[in-house]
């Protein structure tokens, strides 16, 4: 059954009310932050998406001219969409793709900590310059995960770079102490995923 135009009118009325009550809250909630400083941000689960977010605010903070740098712990093996587009902007990114792939394919803890050793040193430069805007610590978390890197020499690094630098950290399993000190964290879970019904994964939707 449809609508009749009175009705139409009253749900247009309160849903007019409603939105009026939320524009005020917001209002005074945004009216209330008013601190600007350099955030970290964490991106963790097991859903799809993580790396994507950190390279959507990546190429968010390009857009504002702000300078960026990406470094990569576990990929690296293969060339990934990301990487091809931001190479393509030299003077406004630097990409180090550090890891050598997936650590069930590398099978080797001690050399995928070095790797992480000198990912991390990597990480350090960026962290030292004030002319990063933004850093993308992409799978970090899974270094992490594994020791690869000390929890704590990271947090203490982390908290001395420059004032007004964010950091975007992604990956699985973030630990507790990480999540401690992020001013902001999402956790992804899966609802569904195509890899789950034996659709392979695919160049621009997965790398």
């Amino acid at each position: 059954m449809s609508e009749t135009n009175a009705e139409t009118q009253a749900i247009n009325e309160r849903h007019r009310v409603r939105m009026e009550r939320k524009k005020a809250v917001i209002d005074a909630s945004i009216a209330a932050a008013q601190t600007e400083i350099g955030i970290i941000i964490v991106n963790t689960g097991n859903g799809k998406g993580k790396s994507s977010s950190g390279f959507g605010m990546a190429i968010r903070a390009m857009g504002h001219g702000m300078k960026v740098g990406v470094v990569q712990f576990i990929k690296g093996a293969m060339s990934t969409g990301e990487e091809k587009f931001l190479r393509r902007f030299p003077d406004e990114v630097s990409f180090h793709a550090m890891g050598e792939g997936y650590t069930w394919d590398t099978q080797d803890r001690q050399r995928d900590t070095e790797k992480a050793l000198l990912a991390w040193e990597q990480a350090k430069i960026f962290m030292r310059d004030p002319q990063v805007g933004l850093v993308l610590l992409d799978e970090l978390n899974i270094a992490l995960k594994y020791r690869y890197l000390d929890v704590h020499t990271v947090i203490a690094d982390l908290l001395e770079r420059p004032a007004m630098q964010h950091v975007v950290i992604t990956g699985r399993g973030a630990p507790a102490e990480l999540i401690a000190i992020a001013d902001t964290v999402t956790e992804m879970n899966v609802v569904k995923h195509a890899y789950a019904a034996g659709i392979a994964a695919q160049a621009g939707t997965e790398w």
